[in-house]
């Protein structure tokens, strides 16, 4: 087998992160041990509302990946394998709680590589003891004071008891 040169490997971690939980943070922390650079990119959603606006959440994992050196956090609003082919990226990187993420994410990932064959995408299985969280859930929880502490790190959570407090003072 015929050695190759090392090319830096940059993967791209796309999602909303609204907010951003311990579940994304698993996938970023143990995509930053395979790869040289991991993108985190937050992506403008047209489908969802957010309760965060995207610098408001680019903050966010600014702070909550400021301690992994190979990590950096942009966003973007365009089809995602524009965007990374855009930053000389290869490689997505999708995090899998259940089979119904799998469904859909074999979808975007077939998609994705019709678009471009030099795109691959990697899955990686959530921990278990984050199988059930989703930015769903926590917010949901979150609008009605209940205890996120340990679904979220301690700067999303107050952002999150932030954002509840003003969205229910009356004008």
């Amino acid at each position: 087998m015929k050695e190759s040169s090392h090319r830096s490997t940059i993967a791209v971690c796309p999602g909303s992160f609204d907010p951003v939980t311990y579940g994304h943070l698993d996938i970023i922390h143990r995509a930053a041990k395979i790869f040289d650079r991991v993108i985190v990119a937050v992506l403008l959603n047209t489908n969802k509302q957010p309760l965060f606006t995207i610098e408001e959440r680019k903050e966010l994992l600014l702070k909550v990946t400021a301690d992994i050196p190979n990590v950096e956090v942009d966003s973007f609003d365009d089809l995602l394998v524009n965007y990374i082919n855009k930053k000389k990226a290869h490689v997505i990187v999708k995090g899998l709680r259940a089979v119904s993420d799998f469904e859909y994410e074999l979808q975007m990932a077939s998609l994705n590589r019709k678009l471009s064959d030099e795109i691959e995408t990697f899955f990686m299985m959530s921990s278990t003891q984050y199988s059930y969280l989703s930015s769903s859930i926590v917010k949901q929880i979150a609008r009605f004071h209940g205890p996120i502490g340990d679904l979220v790190p301690e700067e999303v959570e107050r952002a999150l008891h932030r954002k509840y407090t003003v969205l229910a003072t009356p004008e």
